[in-house]
């Protein structure tokens, strides 16, 4: 049921190239005033670097003065102008380092004592900060556990590395800092945004200016305690120029489904679910050309929606599935 208006794929597979890069300088906003790190091509593969999300890299070296998501970009995409869509698919995220931290609760107002966790201990993982929990990361295994002794019920989690972030520079000359998320992508803090996922980001800047970063061991729905279990990683990317498309916000497809992201900074869940089902009745009925009853009718019977983040991140997923017509 896909359009059948051809859409030109910019991907001259015969040129294209893998570049291998990691960066010395890293930021802390999704800007067009950044200086390039790469510039390169449809088709083309990078191999690269993130730090955590407090700048520590692989080797427990901090490359940043400050905490916050610091990202690993811009990358230029030739030809990409305003109005394009940029598809980033992840074909590997490696864990790349033997630790990672979370932070200790769940953002619940006034418990009581017996529902409130005791304060970690200073210092646990950054200096002057009191509130986060060290994790042991078993690369080999796949494995995560607490680092710290005295643990009981908590089981081995098997890892399951994402990217928090994943974005291009905004309109105009607005730089958010890599907290929020937005029309732009951003600290979209979905776990589906992993080895295998492909997304799709509206360009806003002539060579779309790609950011990632991030990286998390792995994470529960919502980011619950306001963070994954932060961790450098080793990311392996292709991506590939669509001509037009006019996305009015990130996308994301697996083998089995398509998403639709709904974020804007301060937006409450409700906002941001209108969001993500605006955005999915559009690629249903102007994609997959559903009229629009059975498109209404399809998210009403086969959606599952996801919260990406308790601060006001929502996704729809529709099975590929349910697009194939009987």
């Amino acid at each position: 049921m896909r359009r059948t208006i051809p859409i030109l794929l910019l991907t001259l597979s015969a040129f294209a190239e893998t570049h291998q890069i990691v960066a010395t300088e890293y930021h802390h906003t999704f800007s067009a005033a950044h200086k390039i790190l790469k510039q390169i091509r449809s088709g083309d593969t990078v191999i690269t670097k993130t730090v955590d999300s407090a700048g520590f890299d692989y080797q427990g070296v901090r490359r940043t003065k400050t905490h916050g998501n610091p990202l690993t970009g811009p990358f230029y995409i030739d030809g990409a102008q305003p109005g394009d869509t940029l598809i980033v698919r992840i074909r590997r995220i490696s864990l790349n380092r033997n630790n990672g931290y979370t932070g200790h609760r769940v953002p619940v107002k006034d418990l009581p004592e017996n529902l409130a966790p005791p304060k970690p201990r200073p210092d646990a993982v950054i200096p002057g900060y009191d509130y986060l929990i060290p994790w042991t990361i078993d690369i080999q295994r796949g494995i995560v556990r607490l680092a710290e002794p005295g643990t009981r019920r908590l089981p081995l989690i098997k890892a399951q590395p994402m990217l928090g972030c994943i974005g291009v520079a905004p309109k105009g000359d607005f730089s958010p800092r890599s907290g929020p998320a937005g029309y732009w992508g951003g600290n979209l803090d979905y776990n589906l945004v992993r080895e295998g996922t492909t997304v799709l980001l509206p360009v806003h800047h002539p060579g779309a200016l790609l950011f990632f970063g991030d990286g998390h061991a792995v994470q529960g729905d919502g980011e619950a305690v306001g963070s994954g279990v932060e961790t450098s990683l080793d990311v392996e990317i292709n991506v590939e120029l669509r001509k037009g498309g006019k996305l009015t916000g990130p996308r994301a497809e697996t083998a089995t489904e398509i998403v639709s992201i709904g974020a804007a900074p301060d937006s409450t869940l409700n906002q941001s679910l209108e969001l993500a089902n605006r955005d999915m009745l559009s690629w249903l009925i102007e994609e997959y050309q559903y009229p629009p009853l059975e498109a209404h009718l399809l998210i009403g019977t086969q959606a599952r929606y996801d919260v990406l983040t308790q601060g006001g991140s929502i996704a729809i997923r529709i099975p590929k599935a349910a697009l194939s017509r009987e």
